[in-house]
């Protein structure tokens, strides 16, 4: 299998990483472990045999390039095949070759790029400490040679170098560390930012999927509820009120048409993205269909106050509010009657421009808690505190249940611009 995927790949997924055997048996690198990085190191290589070869023709006073001095730029340059697995080791052996190659006395060149090379990649990885000691150990070691050791070292009769010139590969060292070091500050920042948008994203898929679950509970939760009482008037009435069991069928179908179509709706968001909504969103302006539709689940429901005219997200918003607390009022409670009430107007001066909305009913609950499962609360909730508001909800001191709503009549942003 590994044969086949090399002839597969090619000569260029060759050349690029390498026979397979650099690697594993198999041709595939190792899970968390980096490629061989095999082009790159064959461009060095050539680029320092054929740079120090070039190198060596204007420093006759140096030795020559012989076997040994290429095996020892070989090593350099091959040592670079695993600085990313192990740059900290790399590092230092790039150091010592290149070190042993200029204490035999041969010359100067392209042997420091491999020094470079071998540092950068540590820093990078963040093996910091051994890109320095790499670097000093260099320095040190071709200080010792140029100021003492040369006397008993190649070539015959070399002079000792001057302080100027250990300045100049000083300052050679610190600034190849100095560009490793902003080379990682800056991939740091990189990788710090791919990371918040990556959070960013998820953040915004998960605020998305929650307003779809939401939306989803709200449309279904109350149309099934209506759909289950209608069903349990029709079964009921099936044999003695045909014409009352046909009245119940076709609440059903109606109830049942407007929930697929909200679904399709909210299903269609997902489908285009960012696209319009072949419907406008429901608001407040559908309030009567709620109280009819209550009405056919066998629950009166009275209006005090004119609804307001609100944004669309607060329309949208107060809509499910009353929504979802009819169908908890349906489900849950034992009373048929509930009060919808909207106390709030446009003027700031009078009201605090807040849209106030409360539905009670009498109760008392049929199940275990009036206020429902508790995923319908947390809905409004969430819708609420989206807009700046808030969501009080729970039984009150005479019986029966209170869901209790504060939106605010304009955003955020719009009360700083006026407080402006």
């Amino acid at each position: 299998m590994g044969e086949q995927r090399v002839r597969g790949h090619g000569p260029p997924q060759w050349w690029r990483y390498g026979p397979p055997w650099w690697n594993r048996p198999d041709g595939d690198a190792e899970p968390g472990r980096a490629r061989l990085p095999w082009r790159s190191t064959v461009l060095l290589t050539a680029f320092v045999l054929a740079g120090s070869h070039f190198a060596a023709h204007g420093q006759y006073h140096r030795e020559q390039l012989d076997g040994y001095a290429r095996v020892l730029l070989l090593v350099a340059s091959g040592l670079l095949l695993w600085r990313q697995r192990y740059p900290a080791f790399v590092a230092y052996g790039t150091a010592t070759a290149a070190l042993v190659y200029l204490g035999a006395g041969y010359p100067y060149g392209p042997v420091f790029l491999t020094v470079a090379v071998s540092c950068f990649s540590a820093v990078v990885a963040g093996h910091r400490r051994a890109a320095w000691g790499a670097i000093g150990m260099l320095w040190a070691g071709h200080l010792l040679v140029a100021l003492w050791l040369y006397r008993w070292l190649p070539p015959p009769g070399d002079g000792g170098a001057n302080i100027n010139q250990e300045i100049v590969i000083a300052t050679w060292g610190v600034a190849v560390v100095a560009v490793s070091e902003l080379a990682r500050v800056r991939r740091e920042q990189w990788a710090r930012e791919r990371a918040d948008r990556a959070l960013a994203a998820r953040r915004r898929a998960d605020e998305e999927r929650l307003r779809i679950a939401r939306e989803l509970h709200d449309v279904l939760a109350h149309s099934i509820s209506v759909i289950n009482v209608q069903a349990g008037v029709g079964l009921a009435l099936l044999d003695t009120d045909p014409e009352q069991a046909r009245a119940a069928l076709t609440t059903i179908k109606a109830a049942s048409k407007e929930a697929l179509g909200e679904v399709r709706q909210v299903l269609d968001t997902l489908r285009a993205p960012g696209a319009a909504p072949r419907a406008p969103a429901p608001g407040l302006d559908r309030l009567s269909e709620l109280v009819e539709q209550a009405a056919d689940a066998g629950l009166t429901v009275d209006v005090e106050g004119e609804p307001p005219s609100l944004p669309p997200g607060a329309d949208l918003a107060a809509f499910r509010i009353v929504q979802e607390a009819l169908t908890n009022v349906v489900r849950h409670s034992g009373s048929r009657h509930a009060r919808v009430c909207f106390e709030g107007c446009n003027d700031d001066a009078a009201c605090g421009g807040a849209l106030r909305l409360r539905i009670d009913d009498d109760g008392p609950a049929t199940g275990a808690d009036a206020g429902g499962s508790g995923n319908g609360l947390a809905g409004m909730r969430e819708r609420a505190a989206a807009l700046g508001g808030t969501i009080e909800a729970g039984p009150r001191p005479d019986g029966g249940f209170r869901v209790l709503a504060v939106l605010p009549l304009k955003s955020k942003a719009k009360a700083k611009e006026d407080d402006r």
